[in-house]
């Protein structure tokens, strides 16, 4: 069901424009010891006081149901090719992989899609970490032994803690011509300390030919 969730949680939050860009990653000693508390303005009523008219109490069923419609189109390599099915047009497809750490126990999850119109962004990826992630230490990645790359997070539910990644042309390049990514996070309980997943690029490629993209 997690992944079901993921692709249908790519689908409705990467509707909104991607924050894709990124900083060099930095020693972790770097990085802010908490996040500023939200202003009082934050929490006023929305734009125009629209008031909420509410929606079905049986909406969640309708949600299980898109959630049953998810299926493993295809296997390429330590990708996983996962698609939604829909009545009519073509089936929103993108690639998944579970990221473990060296004990074998599952981590954080990643999906990756193409991004159509977008001068800056060839593709962009959601990741899922635990909640018990300093999220203040951000999300770092890299590929092989190339330089790394630190990115926010976004938001946190019941699932996890999710980063909106965006991909430049070259760093795309960089996933098709190497051989595993890294990626890491730091524990909130143990900020002096990192945890690295691989992200096996294996069938990167193959897997990357058959997904689909979404409008930027």
């Amino acid at each position: 069901m997690t992944r079901s969730i993921l692709l249908l949680s790519t689908l409705a939050i990467l509707a909104a424009p991607m924050s894709w860009a990124q900083d060099t990653a930095a020693p972790a000693a770097d990085a802010p010891a908490a996040t500023s508390p939200a202003t009082p303005e934050a929490a006023q009523v929305p734009p125009n006081n629209v008031l909420d008219t509410g929606e079905p109490a049986d909406s969640g069923a309708t949600n299980a149901a898109q959630a049953d419609q998810t299926y493993t189109k295809n296997k390429s390599g330590a990708w996983d090719v996962q698609c939604l099915k829909v009545e009519e047009g073509e089936e929103p497809c993108q690639m998944y992989q579970l990221l473990k750490d060296g004990k074998g126990s599952n981590v954080a999850e990643v999906s990756l899609f193409k991004v159509d119109g977008s001068s800056e962004v060839a593709a962009g990826a959601t990741f899922v970490v635990p909640l018990e992630t300093l999220l203040t230490q951000k999300l770092t990645i890299a590929v092989d032994t190339g330089p790394a790359k630190r990115y926010d997070f976004s938001f946190c539910t019941q699932v996890g803690c999710y980063a909106r990644v965006g991909f430049t042309s070259a760093e795309m390049a960089a996933f098709k011509a190497g051989v595993a990514g890294k990626v890491t996070i730091v524990p909130a309980l143990a900020p002096d300390q990192k945890v690295t997943l691989d992200m096996s690029l294996s069938g990167f490629t193959a897997a990357y030919d058959q997904i689909t993209s979404i409008k930027q």
